[in-house]
């Protein structure tokens, strides 16, 4: 650690002698930089929005961890990394980007409120990435330390989900800053994620002059549909969900194509298997109507096995510094933990903020948790960069590690803080 970080974290603990009167002043750093963070609005499909709040989440990182972040800019996406050390083994990953379109924060603006902080975004998951970066620098020694945050998590990581395999497996753990499940508990399971879309082709006629000419594409999709909601296993949590839907042209034409899209939740990868293989095998009802399948799986499950070690070291280490009781819970979203759990890399997620209201307009966090979570944090990464060798539970062997392909812009109007 240099000699700044030192007093600074020597100033933070003369703060006081409790721990809350410690927290005070980590909870009133942690504000403002999550202020900002959520005051640089970022949402997914705006590459310009994504690449500004960049530069946001690498200035606020640099000056905590007195270092710069690679940039990785991938198809137009942005996404930082920071390296402590020659040899990997602690990742801890969370993302920037948001569900919220530009202008949100007129509607929804930035505040504190009764011990609640609220703004788009500030769930999930900007006080996380705030969280990371108090954690990490309270910390004598970063060696060993990888820091990702990605820049397209909410639309399924399509530009950096190899970025995040190929760091995961250089690791021995990943610690996912995901929020909280309710209650603040940590997310120990994920089900695995694929998606579908069917396009069925039928032939368009006259709906009032002729209609026995033509083959109804959304009668033909209804059948489908049916087919598809039958794949879900109730007592295994397997959901197969038929969501958008679109048919025909016009309100007096037998609609000749149609196309919906489908979403798999599974537990397990032979649940996940199970319903892709049935995906595949959709075949027409109605004679002359033909069927289409695209797609596939997108995200792994993070089953319990791979969190399993991780959260018992959390739940020992909160009861040590008095911030728990901590719990698990197992939910049906999917995150980046599931392609570190994928590549058989410990994962633990839900560490970042507590609070609800994810993608929704009553999205806001604990204040009070802010502290005492980043506490945490540092703790978990303490004693693992401590630990002689991986923590126990690792799935497979350590993988090579593929080549990765890095190719290469605050203050907030908006809000007010009540």
């Amino acid at each position: 650690m240099t000699e700044r970080r030192a007093a600074a974290n020597r100033d933070l603990r003369r703060a006081g002698a409790r721990p809350a009167a410690r927290d005070q002043a980590r909870e009133a750093a942690l504000i403002a930089d999550i202020e900002r963070l959520v005051c640089c609005e970022s949402p997914s499909d705006d590459l310009a929005a994504v690449a500004r709040s960049a530069e946001v989440v690498a200035e606020i990182g640099a000056r905590h961890l007195e270092a710069e972040a690679e940039r990785v800019v991938i198809d137009g996406r942005t996404h930082l990394r920071w390296r402590f050390g020659a040899e990997p083994r602690v990742l801890l990953i969370g993302h920037h980007d948001t569900v919220w379109p530009i202008g949100s924060l007129e509607t929804h603006p930035f505040q504190v409120r009764d011990g609640v902080l609220r703004g788009p975004g500030c769930f999930d998951m900007k006080a996380g990435l705030a969280m990371a970066f108090h954690a990490l620098a309270a910390l004598d020694d970063l060696d060993g330390v990888t820091l990702l945050v990605t820049g397209d998590e909410e639309p399924g990581s399509p530009s950096s989900r190899r970025l995040i395999e190929n760091e995961a497996r250089r690791c021995a753990a990943a610690l996912v800053l995901e929020a909280a499940g309710p209650g603040g508990a940590l997310k120990t399971e994920r089900k695995g994620v694929s998606r579908y879309e069917v396009l069925v082709r039928g032939r368009a006629a006259h709906a009032g002059l002729e209609p026995e000419r033509g083959v109804n594409a959304a009668v033909e999709a209804a059948h489908q549909i049916t087919a598809v909601a039958a794949l879900s296993d109730p007592a295994l949590g397997t959901t197969v969900t038929p969501t958008r839907l679109e048919a025909g042209t016009t309100a007096n034409t037998v609609p000749g194509s149609a196309r919906f899209d489908v979403d798999v939740r599974a537990g397990s990868a032979a649940e996940q298997h199970r319903a892709h293989t049935a995906m595949q095998a959709l075949r027409p009802d109605l004679p002359g109507a033909a069927v289409e399948v695209r797609g596939g799986p997108n995200r792994p499950p993070l089953p319990a096995a791979a969190s399993k070690d991780l959260f018992e070291r959390a739940l020992r280490l909160a009861d040590d510094l008095g911030v728990g009781p901590l719990a698990s819970v197992a939910v049906g979203g999917a995150s980046d933990g599931n392609f570190t759990a994928g590549v058989g890399t410990p994962t633990l997620d839900g560490l970042g903020a507590v609070g609800g209201g994810a993608h929704a307009d009553d999205e806001h966090l604990v204040v009070a948790e802010l502290p005492k979570r980043t506490r945490l944090l540092t703790a978990l990464v303490a004693e693992l960069l401590a630990a002689e060798s991986c923590p126990p539970g690792r799935t497979g062997p350590r993988r090579p590690v593929l080549a990765d392909h890095p190719r290469d812009g605050a203050g907030c109007e908006h809000g007010r803080r009540d």
